[in-house]
């Protein structure tokens, strides 16, 4: 039974920064696509970032409102996925989940992901 547990979020100021974690256990994490997407209140779950992890190296997707400002890394030593958000807005208050599926190819669909953490609360003030 894979385990997804995330830590870092917090309440910030608009410019400020976060860094999320998330830290599997029970699978073989270098084999998993991961993903973070986030949720806010009222609004639909949505794609923020994905990274996946083969022989050949590592890929990484953003969603088009988080590029430059949000980047996802991977510690496959340490079974932990990251996001580091910087130059946060308002807007991005919300709670932030990973998710992981078995597979190296990344996706943006959360009907494809297989596991998925309890999420972390990101609260930006203006």
């Amino acid at each position: 039974q894979v385990q997804l547990v995330e830590s870092g979020g917090g309440l910030v100021q608009a410019g400020g920064s976060l860094r999320l974690s998330c830290a599997a256990s029970g699978g073989t994490f270098s084999r998993y696509n991961m993903a973070w997407f986030r949720q806010a209140p009222g609004k639909e779950r949505e794609f923020v970032a994905a990274i996946s992890w083969s022989g050949s190296g590592v890929s990484t997707y953003y969603a088009d409102s988080m590029k430059g400002r949000f980047t996802v890394s991977r510690d496959n030593a340490k079974n932990t996925v990251y996001l580091q958000m910087n130059s946060l807005k308002p807007e991005d208050t919300a709670v932030y989940s990973c998710a992981g599926r078995e597979s190296p190819d990344i996706a943006v669909d959360t009907t494809l992901y297989n596991y998925w953490g309890q999420g972390t609360q990101v609260t930006v003030s203006s």
